[in-house]
């Protein structure tokens, strides 16, 4: 494991640089390759302002950090660019720009923006994408929708997209970028706490129906009890808003009616053995369906590995940058969770990453840059890395203020916390801070060195 400070991973690149081809007898310190452009491929990590536009340009925001920090590369605190925008200025090729911009949003959020697609932008990478599923986190679709409408385009309709653009190949001479599978993750494990809360919500009713079934003392009279008592709960379960008084309230008050029932009713032991059933009903989906997660998630690593040979590789790229899936369960956003779900997110990254390196080893053309293994060390070895701060978000989450979203896209100098943040590693509780993407702008130059590419 590394144990040198970041300043030292700079260095030892630029003597490999020279080491690798990079310069020669002449003290030429050209690369070794001549990159003409850079193609990116991904999600909100290599995201250059897809939702720059409307209320989030507005708010000052626009790309997933902390925006508006101005400055040089060397300079502190580190300017607001991602991986992407580094990787470009160090290989001296133009500044990357969305390939299209627009949003969905709400009528909350200023209602939609309209889609523009530019032709001369050749990075796809969007906010809540995932590899081949276009339902992704922030859609107006998603099981846990939001008022912002993300567009979402997959990684394999970007691809799709840009070969339609280009002719059907790739030139050969430009860098391809990367990086997905982070909100796999996330909205798999949104439709799995989705379906565990509905599992749940149904031993609920059905537990608390049944207790109050009960209390009538002539059998023949339950299961006319039972409808009532199960319509009152449903008409008040499905009134916006309702709370779990509400539609006990509801089904108490239809139980009260039912002929011979004793009253008033003590509900209270039969909520709680209704409350402990949904407890035991929701844990027992996550336990029996969590595998499934970490299946889908093999699937989609295996998957993107297969559109990197054939879309990519296959229609003429030489230099191909894949960068894994850093250690989501590692985040603000995981470590809130319960430990039992953080080894769930723990193995749903494993299983991706594992099935992305099987089906890229040996292929010519790809470099596999472990994000994973470098994003466990910095939280290890933050000092390794000059982080100050490895579990608390930069920016003020606050909703609906300083932060209309609770989300980095929206974070700016106005509204970080107290206090300097600019060695911080998280923006919010997903999203680096721009030293942080720094930090993987600063691995992948190093794997492309290793591969003799710099």
């Amino acid at each position: 494991m590394r144990q040198f400070k970041i300043l030292g991973v700079a260095m030892a690149a630029a003597l490999l640089v020279a080491a690798c081809g990079g310069g020669g007898g002449d003290g030429n310190q050209a690369s070794a390759v001549k990159f003409t452009s850079m193609v990116s491929f991904g999600d909100s990590l290599s995201d250059v302002g897809t939702y720059k536009v409307g209320a989030v340009a507005a708010m000052g925001g626009g790309t997933y950090t902390v925006n508006g920090i101005t400055g040089a590369i060397g300079a502190e605190p580190t300017p607001s660019k991602n991986w992407t925008e580094l990787v470009a200025s160090q290989l001296r090729l133009p500044a990357p720009c969305p390939a299209q911009t627009g949003l969905n949003s709400a009528a909350a959020l200023g209602g939609p923006v309209a889609v523009v697609n530019y032709p001369a932008c050749n990075n796809y990478a969007q906010g809540g994408a995932r590899v081949t599923d276009p339902v992704g986190p922030g859609s107006a679709s998603a099981p846990v929708n939001s008022p912002l409408g993300q567009l979402t385009v997959p990684i394999i309709t970007q691809i799709s997209t840009h070969l339609t653009k280009v002719g059907g190949s790739f030139s050969g001479t430009e860098l391809v970028t990367v990086m997905a599978g982070g909100n796999d993750v996330l909205e798999l494990l949104d439709q799995l706490k989705a379906n565990a809360t509905a599992a749940g919500t149904t031993a609920f009713g059905n537990t608390l129906v049944g207790g109050l079934v009960a209390l009538v003392p002539n059998p023949a009279n339950q299961p006319a009890a039972m409808l009532a008592i199960g319509t009152a709960l449903q008409t008040a379960a499905a009134v916006p808003g309702a709370t779990t008084t509400d539609i006990v309230t509801a089904a108490v008050t239809a139980a009260s009616g039912q002929p011979g029932v004793t009253l008033p009713i003590n509900s209270t032991p039969i909520v709680t053995a209704a409350t402990a059933a949904a407890n035991k009903a929701g844990a027992d989906y996550a336990t029996t369906n969590g595998p499934k997660a970490v299946a889908d998630m093999a699937k989609a690593g295996g998957e993107l590995a297969a559109y990197v040979k054939t879309l990519i590789i296959g229609k003429g790229a030489k230099y191909v940058a894949v960068v894994n899936l850093p250690d989501v369960s590692l985040t603000p956003s995981s470590k809130a969770q319960s430990v039992e779900t953080q080894a769930l997110i723990s193995n749903m990254v494993v299983y991706f990453n594992t099935q992305l390196q099987n089906g890229l080893t040996g292929v010519a053309g790809v470099t596999v840059v472990d994000a994973y293994a470098d994003n466990r060390n910095q939280i290890a070895n933050p000092a390794s890395y000059a982080l100050t701060n490895i579990t608390t978000p930069a920016c003020n989450l606050t909703k609906p203020s300083p932060n209309a979203l609770g989300s980095s896209l929206v974070c700016n100098t106005t509204n970080v916390i107290a206090g300097d943040t600019s060695h911080y590693l998280f923006a919010d509780t997903v999203h680096p801070t721009p030293y942080g993407y720094k930090l993987l702008a600063q691995l992948v130059t190093k794997s492309m060195v290793l591969a003799g590419w710099l």
